[in-house]
């Protein structure tokens, strides 16, 4: 199943959170805190964007991954697991985008 490498590389991200930080990029960059995270999904959300602008399916395909990869570091960040974000797109399977959208307005 496609999200099985999400969960072994989340996984690897909070096995190596707290890893030498001369030898992990995840180390380094998590020891960094949750601002420089931040900063490094929003650069990578940006070349991705750059990369579907330029109609690149090799490049957007290779700044997905860096995006997908740079948000499971939030997550781990966060401490939020990778299987919170599968149930809640399981629980939103069948839910219309409108109906999911008006529900979280009302909830506030």
């Amino acid at each position: 199943m496609s999200d099985d490498i999400l969960a072994r590389l989340y996984r690897l991200a909070c096995a190596r959170r707290t890893g030498d930080v001369r030898r992990s990029y995840v180390a380094q960059l998590l020891g960094k805190g949750k601002d420089a995270v931040r900063a490094k999904l929003a650069e990578e959300t940006q070349e991705m964007l750059q990369a579907s602008q330029k109609e690149d399916k090799a490049d957007l395909r290779h700044e997905s991954a860096d995006l997908v990869f740079h948000l499971l570091l939030l997550l781990a960040a966060h401490g939020l697991e990778w299987e919170d974000v599968l149930a809640e797109l399981r629980r939103r399977e069948g839910v219309s985008g409108l109906a999911e959208k008006a529900a979280r307005a009302k909830n506030g």
